[in-house]
């Protein structure tokens, strides 16, 4: 090289190169990208940038030219301009804050000599300006500390498009104050975008902005309205997530989150959200685990003979008048010994307010100093409630079968009657079905955030099945919004009884635990309507009665006379929902259409549950589990006998079990529902084969084809079933047979062979069990198999002493053998004697080549195999466990 400066390619890219193998992120890797221009896009591309920059450019150039023309669109802008972000004083938009000097063109001021630069004072200069100021302006605004901000813009005179470009125009500032982290101006533009025209994105961004400044629950109304104008609006379900986290309610952050993840599964901040929660969510189950229940202190009024009254102090868990799990239907009466407030309780007429029951002695419910630290302590009467159950109604309690033998109930419950968690609920799967039962028991005994939890796991597990039952979605949340409600948490209790209503409108229980909830948090207006909902329902609720004489007090003195006004409207509640106007006899036409709708929920719910048990059989024929769908497909047919494809799903499962005859009958029943169905043709032609009747296989597979002829199993079966039918023809001929003879030692003579030959079936050879060699075994083991006589197999096995199996096969072992032994032990010797199928089995593997014939086995020899073993699974020995099987199948299977 000469060293001359220049550029040399070859050097640049060689040392490009290398810098790239040691540091591929190197900032020298770094290249200039040229700028784009028309030569270097398509024409169309290019075409279409420039249409769309022409079309920018016009509609800017109109809207400013509208908004030059608006003078009272400027006015309304310059009245509600704020001052400067971050100013302490505001001078009137209406002057300047320097007074204009007059000046022409013909005075220029002439340039200065630099030497007099150096005696020019600033501080000076600043003064006369400030002197000036003073003198000629009117004083400016001077606000102590952060300017107050007007968050209501007068819009009405506006058009509609003005709307919309100013209400653009205060979310932008919001935006740039959110961007330089003034959150509490940018609420205050934005709330001034939303008072000109409401919109999704001003909503979303003040939420986010009330998040910030950690204002939960005005956060949380903002998220709630973006929800009610677009459902399902991702950043409104993260941000409620999020408002949620904060304010401990974990289980609906998991909810909305999950919802988030479900849309955008790439979603990083849900899913690390999703993952803290769910953390401090397995931190405090052990804390709720060590709760026990609630303990309260209760006077209790007895009258003596001298109608003098004594009250005494009784200490024992809390129970509701009326459990929550006992809800079958929403529009039932409800009584107020369940709607309990830990919160807040509101005061009535001389009856303990509305949560009190009535013609009840225990009036007064009043929580000692310690309740909120000893709220879940369990006592031992309590275990027992929760062994034995309780007798009220709702409950899933079975009753004594001797009546005789009943006992006076406890003031808890039944103690003598036991609890069926099993018991159905409503057209509910029976794993949802406990879970709610689990809940009611749990809240029976006082272990609200325990039933809490389970009751969220339905209804979580519920939206997952997506099933269509509303009636009980309605009920799981009525029942988590009582466990709310009852923990003192309203805003949550408030949210499940909504949906809860939006699902069943006017259902009684969810209107009365809402305006429960609202008049704990002392709003009383929505209470009001609320109340005077349950009254249109069932007038002789008492609780909404004095609620509504208390709160109208209430109003008059916040509101004065004209309170009504301020209410919202109360719904009309339709004559069908209201119960007290259903005390007289129904009418024939009403009775009439209960039974239809009777009859109706009867059949909806019956299809679920047969819908539910046809899956459940499904999924087991897909695991291979034959015997255990066969008895869902069973119970199918008593929900719908003349379900055709449940005939023809069991008689699969009694051809792959072999039970030829059944499956036979099962196809039939499906030909009698529908005479023209293929797969009951098709598995009846396999039935028959299994039974030997190639004949009717034959036609059977015929009439397959006739109906679809590319069914290519059905034309392979029917050749292999035309060749077996013409070798039974060949068989079945005027000659008879011929027949082996064995040749066996026996201490008798020559007649008494004879005559036991004589005497034996024809086609059945007499097996000699006195077997001392493995030529002698495997002789007798042949022609067993050749005859097909598992019976005389299975007494040469039993005869056999395990341990000297394998000498005995160890000549005669091949894939044949072992399929017939695998058939005679299951048909003949597993009834009999388990333990010896067992112990065959345990030593058979350790035959000498028996893992090279294992792997040479063909499919149905497999399947003799892995029957054998099933049904040796589930035999009950003391020789033997199932664990045991289930080791010795892993060698053979």
């Amino acid at each position: 090289m000469s060293g001359d400066e220049g550029i040399y390619p070859h050097l640049i890219m060689f040392c490009e190169d290398h810098l790239e193998k040691l540091d591929p992120r190197s900032l020298a890797l770094r290249k200039e990208k040229p700028v784009s221009t028309a030569a270097c896009l398509p024409n169309d591309e290019w075409s279409q940038i420039a249409d769309e920059l022409k079309k920018w450019q016009e509609e800017t150039k109109a809207s400013e030219t509208s908004l030059k023309q608006q003078s009272m669109f400027d006015a309304l802008v310059f009245e509600n301009m704020p001052p400067i972000r971050g100013s302490n004083c505001s001078v009137p938009l209406c002057q300047t804050s320097v007074k204009k000097e007059k000046w022409t063109l013909s005075k220029h001021t002439l340039p200065r000599d630099y030497r007099e630069w150096d005696k020019f004072d600033v501080e000076k200069e600043f003064e006369k300006i400030d002197r000036n100021v003073d003198k000629h302006d009117a004083p400016a605004i001077i606000n102590q500390g952060h300017p107050k901000i007007k968050t209501k813009v007068d819009a009405s005179l506006l058009t509609q498009q003005e709307k919309l470009l100013l209400a653009n125009r205060e979310k932008e500032k919001g935006n740039e104050a959110f961007r330089a982290k003034d959150y509490e101006e940018a609420v205050a533009y934005y709330s001034r975008s939303l008072s000109i025209q409401p919109a999704v994105a001003a909503y979303n961004n003040r939420a986010q902005a009330q998040i910030h400044l950690q204002s939960w629950h005005d956060a949380m109304r903002d998220c709630e309205r973006v929800l009610e104008l677009e459902p399902g609006n991702m950043k409104a379900l993260l941000r409620r997530g999020t408002v949620n986290n904060h304010m401990g309610n974990f289980q609906m952050a998991v909810e909305d989150l999950r919802v988030v993840l479900r849309e955008e599964p790439q979603n990083a901040a849900a899913t690390k959200l999703l993952l803290e929660i769910e953390k401090k969510m397995k931190e405090r189950q052990p804390e709720q685990r060590r709760r026990g229940k609630q303990i309260l202190i209760q006077e209790v009024e007895e009258e003596d003979d001298n109608d003098k009254t004594r009250a005494k102090e009784t200490a024992r868990p809390v129970e509701p008048s009326q459990p929550v799990g006992g809800e079958e239907s929403s529009a039932a009466p409800v009584e107020r010994g369940d709607m309990g407030n830990t919160q807040k309780k509101p005061h009535s007429r001389g009856d303990g307010g509305p949560h009190s029951e009535p013609n009840n002695s225990h009036h007064g419910h009043r929580r000692g100093k310690g309740a909120s630290a000893d709220k879940y302590r369990v006592t031992q009467e309590s275990k027992e409630k929760v062994a034995n159950g309780s007798g009220k109604r709702g409950s899933t309690a079975s009753a004594p079968a001797d009546p005789s033998s009943r006992k006076e109930p406890p003031v808890g419950g039944n103690a003598g009657e036991t609890v069926n968690l099993d018991a159905p609920c409503g057209a509910l799967p029976p794993p949802l079905s406990r879970l709610k039962n689990e809940g009611n028991l749990l809240f029976k005994n006082g272990q609200f955030a325990d039933a809490l939890e389970k009751y969220s796991q339905a209804i979580q597990g519920f939206t997952d099945s997506g099933m269509n039952s509303p009636e009980d979605l309605c009920i799981l949340y009525s029942n988590r919004a009582a466990c709310y409600l009852k923990d003192g948490n309203c805003q949550e209790c408030i949210q499940d009884c909504t949906r809860a209503l939006e699902l069943q409108p006017f259902s009684l229980k969810p209107l009365l635990r809402r305006a429960t909830a609202y008049d704990s948090l002392e709003r009383y207006r929505k209470a009001y309507v609320d109340y005077k909902t349950v009254l249109q329902i069932d007038i002789s609720v008492q609780a909404a009665n004095d609620s509504v004489n208390r709160i109208t007090r209430q109003l008059i003195e916040e509101d004065g006379p004209e309170w009504r006004e301020k209410l919202p409207e109360i719904p009309l509640v339709p004559l069908s929902a209201q119960q007290h106007r259903r005390e007289g006899p129904p009418s024939a036409e009403l009775l009439q259409a209960r039974a239809e709708k009777a009859a109706r929920d009867a059949e909806r719910k019956a299809e679920v549950h047969f819908t539910a048990v046809k899956q459940e059989g499904n999924d087991f024929v897909k695991k291979g589990q034959y015997q255990d769908a066969l008895g869902k497909y069973t119970e199918c047919l008593k929900l719908k006998p003349e379900e055709c494809a449940v005939y023809t799903n069991r008689a699969l499962c009694y051809l792959k079990l072999e039970r030829f005859t059944e499956a036979k009958q099962d196809c039939d029943a499906a030909l009698k529902v529908d005479p023209t169905n293929k797969k009951a043709f098709y598995r009846r032609a396999l039935a028959n084969r299994g039974l030997k009747d190639y004949m009717a296989c034959s036609s059977d597979l015929q009439e397959v084809l006739q109906q679809d002829p590319n069914v290519q199993e059905a034309e392979k079966e029917l050749e292999e079933v035309t060749v077996l039918l013409r070798q039974s023809l060949a068989n079945v001929s005027p000659a008879k047979p011929r027949t082996t003879v064995p040749i066996t030692e026996v201490a008798g003579d020559e007649e008494t062979l004879g005559a036991a030959q004589s005497e034996s079936p024809r086609g059945e050879e007499p097996i000699n069990l006195q077997l001392t060699n493995a030529y002698e075994y495997g002789q007798a083991l042949n022609a067993a198999r050749c005859s097909g006589n598992t019976a005389a197999c299975a007494a040469l096995l039993a005869s056999t002493p395990p341990e000297r199996l394998p000498h005995f096969l160890s000549t005669q072992l091949d894939g044949n053998t072992i399929s017939f032994i695998m058939q005679a032990l299951d048909s003949h010797l597993l009834e009999k004697d388990p333990h010896l199928v067992y112990q065959h089995l345990h030593h058979l593997h350790t035959t000498h080549r028996f893992s090279v014939v294992l792997m040479l086995l063909e499919k149905d020899e497999r399947r003799y195999m892995t029957q054998l073993f099933e049904h040796l699974s589930a035999v009950q020995s003391a020789e033997f466990t199932k664990n045991d099987v289930q080791n010795l199948a892993n060698k053979y299977i």
